[in-house]
Order: structure tokens, then C-alpha cells, then sequence
């Protein structure tokens, strides 16, 4: 103890204090990575998350005692990655995430018989919109969904019935066309009683009208609108992708005007074939006529029937006709034709289409901007029209021009320093671990500096410092000796042999000596160490 003492006191207060700052940053430092490496890696349980089932799952992690972390305003729930497929499964079985609505689960809970009509009514009409909002959700594009239903009460007549409407708003991940519109109109319409697509409003996020369900038809004009700009739309994509092959993505602008003729026209036409017949039916009709005239007198026996004329009575002369009438019916060929156009027909076509210069490096290292030759542009232009359809009688026009945009595409050279940027440009993990490394190489040199290289000082000048009082005390005692001894080692071995073990009695002697003042000076120490060999 007093030689650890006389140590602490040879160090100083001010080593003894850093060396304390220096013991505690270590410890706090090793405690650190401990922790961070005893941790387990967290992974993603489930993101999107509304606040009631957010805080419903955290709570039910912490009653089990998971550790969980939240995020991006807590709609992000982190777990521990080994364990993300258990925890889905069993919140799964606990009907969570509920998607922020209540289905048909309501009814596990309540009391039926103690429930009014008022109350299963509108406990049924809650689980209906909640379902229905959960179908819509699986929707790759709809991120979540509010749905309303007005279900009007049943009447005794069916005069007095007024029609169920629905309202829904949607938080979407991107655009949606109008067929995935209709999609999700006709799927409400289908699981909702007496409810018709049309009576079916969608709104967005952006309070964007999406689909008007005060039209009872589909034939308003704001349905007219919408199927004119999904042509549009529908018609600049085509030629976007097509142009962008060409000129390069984002150096390509299209305006699409179409002009679209809404009218329902029905036309019937019949058409004769004179050379195609066929009989329908045929009458035919044969008569026969004569007459007899003569001088004999004219008497009742002579008209009478078989009567025979009398004995030269002179033949008179006959006339006789025949007669024979033939009537045919012919059915000729006939084609009866009906043509019935519904609205929505593209009646007019005019695009517009610019197109970006070509940029090539100059002399001097600039960008020069190159514009394109009329022959590319006519090849364009080409492209265009067999993508929209091009019809001159319909009076369709195309128009491509080349002209310098005001945003310029980046240099070449910024695309060789974003190159070099994205290959040297570390992660959030790389980083981290980076600044780990450095805090740790820093630490160690502050350690060896502070701590370690004076306690080697220390203990190579405390060496020193023996070594020198040995070569003080050694000369004093073994002078003599050594003279001898180096003329004994002239005369023959034995003797040399001889002084060597009278010099090293003398050494022990003098070690018994210095044992002795050390026993007399600490008498208790002396004591515990006799102890501990007798009970060793």
C-alpha cells in the first residue's frame, strides 16, 4: 500500500486528473458501443399508419414488453427485425391494423339484446363504410380512404323512395385514370343496396373532383369533360414516350387538343337487288269459247237439250276461242340497315409538339447548343402522326417545332462530377461508422498519450533509478572481491570458483540484512505475509 501510495503521489493531481477524464470517456465511450451493439437491429413492422392504430399497436407492443420506435409523426412503427413476421401475425390475429376504420369486428363486442334498432342501424352502416374503405385501400395508388354513406330509410311506397348516395375521399399515391374511377364507383355501387355508380362522388386529397355523383345519368357535361381530357392525356403519353425515344427525356413538351363530337346519331337504310329474285307464287288461268248460228226456225225443241236437228237441215258455221292467263309473283332482295353512333367520337385533332436542340461540347470546353434539321424534325413529325392516327379528311393537324428551351440540360461536365460525387458519396451508415472509427482512433491516441506513455516513463525512470543504486552500493562491497577474483581466475579455475561463491554469500548476506531492517521497520506486514505462507 505505501508503495502504491508513493506511486500515486511520484504522478501528480493533474496526470491523476487526466487520467480520470481519460478512464471515465472510455468508460462512457465502450458503454456506448456496448449498448449500440447489444441492440437489435430494428426494421420496418408498418408505415402509413393512421394515430388510432398507431398508438393501438404501440400500446399493445409495450404491454408485452417489445421494444418499439416511431417516426414520420408516428405513422412508422419500428421493431426488432428477428421478430417483424411474429409481431405481424399476432396483431394480424388482433385485427390490427384496422386501417383507421371500424368493420364488421363492431359487433364482436356490443350487446345485441340490450342494443336498439337505432343502434344496430347505425353500427351496421359504420362497419359498412369501414369495410368498404379497407377494400379501396388495397388499391396499389389509394394510400387511404374515407367513405360516407347516405342510405335513405325504406318507405311503403316505392314513389316515396328517395336513392342512396355515397361520398368517398381518397389520399393517392400518384393519378388515377378514369377507368380505375369507374372501378371504384362500380365496386361500391355493387356492395351497397339500391346504390347506382352514378350517385357515387370521389374526391381527393387535393380536393380535386375525381367523379360527380350529382349526375343521375352519364351524360352530363362534366362526365363529357372528363372522357375528352383521358383522350387528351391518353394521346400525350403516346406521343411523349415515342418523342422522348428520341430527343431524350424532358427535352420534349406535347399539347393535345381534341375535339370530340358528343352527339347520339341513329341512321336505318334499305337497299333493293334487282337482280336477285326469287318467286313468291304463281297463278295460271285457261278459257274456252264457241258459237253456233244456222236459218232453221227457232223452236222450244230445237234449245232444248240433246235435241237432234231435223233431216236435211243445213249445218251452220262455229265459232271457238281459247284464252290462257299466267300471273307470276316475283319477292325481290332487300337489305335493311341500322346504324346507331354514340357520343364520344374524336371529330378533331390538332398536336403540338416542341423539341429540344441537340447540345454538343465546343472548343473551349462550353456546352454549344445545336438546332435539329428540318429532315429529323419531318421524321418527328412522321412519328407523331402514326401514334395519334393522322386523318387529313378529318382535318387533323400536327405541328412540330424546334426551339431552345429556357432550361438548359445539365453539362457534361457536371454529369462526370455527379458520376465521381455518386461513386464517393458514402451512406447515412458509412458515415456513421466512419465517425465511430474516427471516435475510437481518437480515443486510443488520447489514451496512449495521457496514460500509458507516462505510466512507461514512470516505471523505465523508477528502473533507472534501482539500476543506479545497485551500480552505487555494488562497488563498495565487491570491489575488493573483484580484485581478487580476477587474480584468482589468473591462477586456475578451482579458484575462480571459489570467489564466485564467496561473492555471492556476501550478496545473500547483505539481502538477509536489508530483509532483516525491512521485518524490524514493518513488523505487521511482515506478520501477514508469515500468515499467509503458514496457511499456504
Amino acid at each position: 500500500m505505501n508503495g502504491a501510495l508513493d506511486f500515486l503521489q511520484r504522478l501528480g493531481a493533474a496526470r491523476l486528473a487526466a487520467m480520470g477524464v481519460v478512464t471515465l470517456a472510455l468508460v462512457g465511450f465502450f458503454a456506448f458501443v456496448i449498448m449500440r451493439v447489444s441492440q437489435p437491429a430494428m426494421g420496418v413492422l408498418y408505415t402509413d399508419l393512421s394515430l388510432q392504430d398507431a398508438s393501438a399497436i404501440v400500446k399493445d407492443l409495450d404491454a408485452r414488453g417489445v421494444k418499439v420506435e416511431t417516426r414520420a409523426d408516428g405513422q412508422t412503427i419500428l421493431a426488432p427485425r428477428s421478430e417483424l413476421a411474429r409481431l405481424r401475425m399476432e396483431l394480424a390475429g388482433k385485427g390490427l391494423p384496422s386501417g383507421g376504420g371500424i368493420g364488421y369486428e363492431i359487433f364482436d363486442k356490443g350487446d345485441a339484446f340490450s342494443s336498439t334498432s337505432f343502434v344496430q342501424n347505425i353500427n351496421h352502416l359504420r362497419a359498412l363504410e369501414g369495410e368498404l374503405a379497407r377494400t379501396i385501400r388495397t388499391l396499389g395508388q389509394v394510400q387511404s380512404a374515407r367513405v360516407h354513406l347516405a342510405l335513405p330509410e325504406r318507405r311503403l311506397f316505392e314513389r316515396d323512395r328517395e336513392p342512396a348516395r355515397a361520398s368517398i375521399v381518397l389520399k393517392l399515391r400518384g393519378e388515377l385514370d378514369q377507368g380505375q374511377v369507374r372501378a371504384i364507383r362500380h365496386l361500391v355501387a355493387s356492395a351497397v343496396e339500391g346504390l347506382k355508380p352514378e350517385r357515387v362522388s370521389i374526391v381527393d386529397e387535393h380536393g380535386r373532383l375525381l367523379a360527380d355523383g350529382a349526375l343521375a345519368d352519364g351524360s352530363g357535361g362534366a362526365l363529357l369533360e372528363e372522357k375528352q381530357a383521358s383522350v387528351e392525356r391518353r394521346l400525350r403519353r403516346q406521343v411523349e414516350e415515342i418523342v422522348a425515344g428520341v430527343v431524350g427525356a424532358g427535352r420534349a413538351r406535347v399539347q393535345v387538343a381534341a375535339e370530340m363530337d358528343f352527339n347520339r346519331v341513329e341512321s336505318r337504310s334499305e337497299t333493293f337487288d334487282p337482280e336477285s329474285r326469287v318467286v313468291r307464287s304463281t297463278q295460271t288461268r285457261s278459257e274456252n269459247q264457241s258459237t253456233v248460228s244456222g236459218d232453221a226456225a227457232v223452236s222450244v225443241s230445237r234449245e232444248l237439250p240433246n235435241a237432234s236437228q231435223p233431216n236435211g237441215a243445213a249445218g251452220a258455221p262455229r265459232d271457238a276461242s281459247s284464252k290462257n292467263e299466267e300471273i307470276v309473283n316475283y319477292e325481290i332482295s332487300r337489305t335493311t340497315r341500322t346504324e346507331v353512333l354514340e357520343g364520344g367520337r374524336l371529330k378533331r385533332l390538332s398536336v403540338a409538339v416542341v423539341v429540344d436542340g441537340a447540345y454538343a461540347k465546343g472548343a473551349n470546353g462550353e456546352v454549344v447548343y445545336q438546332p435539329r434539321s428540318q429532315e429529323e424534325l419531318d421524321r418527328i413529325a412522321a412519328l407523331v402522326r402514326t401514334a395519334v392516327g393522322f386523318d387529313r379528311n378529318r382535318g387533323d393537324q400536327v405541328e412540330v417545332a424546334n426551339l431552345r428551351f429556357a432550361e438548359a440540360p445539365p453539362m457534361l461536365e457536371q454529369k462526370e462530377e455527379s458520376l465521381l460525387t455518386t461513386l464517393l458519396n458514402p451512406t447515412k451508415e458509412d458515415i456513421l461508422r466512419l465517425v465511430e472509427s474516427a471516435v475510437i482512433a481518437l480515443l486510443t491516441i488520447i489514451v496512449l498519450l495521457t496514460v500509458v506513455r507516462p505510466l512507461l516513463k514512470r516505471v523505465l525512470e523508477a528502473e533507472k533509478e534501482r539500476r543506479a543504486g545497485l551500480a552505487t552500493a555494488g562497488p563498495l562491497a565487491a570491489s575488493e572481491p573483484a580484485l581478487d577474483m580476477a587474480t584468482v581466475t589468473r591462477d586456475n579455475k578451482t579458484a575462480r570458483m571459489l570467489q564466485i561463491a564467496k561473492v555471492n554469500g556476501e550478496l545473500q548476506a547483505e539481502a538477509i540484512e536489508s530483509l532483516g531492517e525491512m521485518v524490524k521497520s514493518n513488523p505487521q506486514e511482515t506478520v501477514a505475509v508469515l500468515r499467509s505462507w503458514i496457511h499456504d
